[in-house]
């Protein structure tokens, strides 16, 4: 059973605590593919597909023949808008497209308890009893990362529930990104260099993605 250190909100170390084996102690066979192909269809999820350019139909622009066919020496004369002509349409350019693929529930869940197990293998996680702010607190939340977090590495850190002084006292730092513990993907998880979690989000990481 894999032990993590646990810290106080003041960054006192009060110990270790066990991590759950159903999420932090996984292996499967050939576990890079399986993260390739997740992370892959992850990342283009997050594509808008919107890029697009204007076909000589939608540009402005007469569509009178320039001058006479013969007898100018030029070549053969088309409209304003056609893709030969500055100004004019685009031929063959992007047009808006749907990049969204389905992900399979038990290929993201696997892939996320894959790179939860590297980060607790490697010693990159750390549990936080509680974090409670009366108000927004960001020196706060700055010196208890300095305790725990090695070097400000790219923290993640993952919180139970939407508690606003929290989340204000962590989101002006630039090497932290937050998230619901209940809403994580193996992306993140493996775009980080270290771990955050406190001891309800822990908790509901395990009744959430235990299966």
């Amino acid at each position: 059973m894999l032990k993590v250190n646990k810290y106080s909100q003041q960054g006192e170390d009060l110990g270790q605590i066990a991590l759950p084996e159903c999420l932090f102690e996984v292996d499967t066979k050939n576990p890079r593919a399986l993260l390739y192909e997740v992370i892959k269809m992850y990342l283009a999820n997050q594509r808008q597909g919107t890029s697009a350019v204007l076909t000589r139909a939608e540009v402005q622009g007469s569509s009178r023949k320039l001058f006479r066919q013969k007898g100018t020496g030029n070549a053969r004369p088309g409209n304003l808008r056609t893709p030969v002509r500055v100004g004019g349409g685009r031929a063959f350019g992007p047009q808006p497209k749907d990049w969204t693929r389905k992900i399979p529930k038990k290929k993201k869940r696997l892939a996320l308890k894959i790179a939860l197990s590297e980060r607790a293998r490697a010693n990159q996680i750390a549990v936080v009893d509680s974090l409670k702010f009366d108000k927004p607190n960001t020196k706060a939340a700055v010196d208890l990362l300095n305790k725990i977090v090695p070097a400000r590495s790219k923290t993640l850190l993952l919180i139970d529930g939407n508690d606003l002084s929290v989340i204000k006292s962590f989101s002006n730092i630039p090497y932290v990104t937050m998230d619901k513990a209940d809403c994580i993907f193996a992306y993140e998880v493996l775009n980080s260099n270290f771990l955050v979690i406190t001891e309800d989000a822990l908790n509901k990481m395990k009744e959430v993605f235990e299966r």
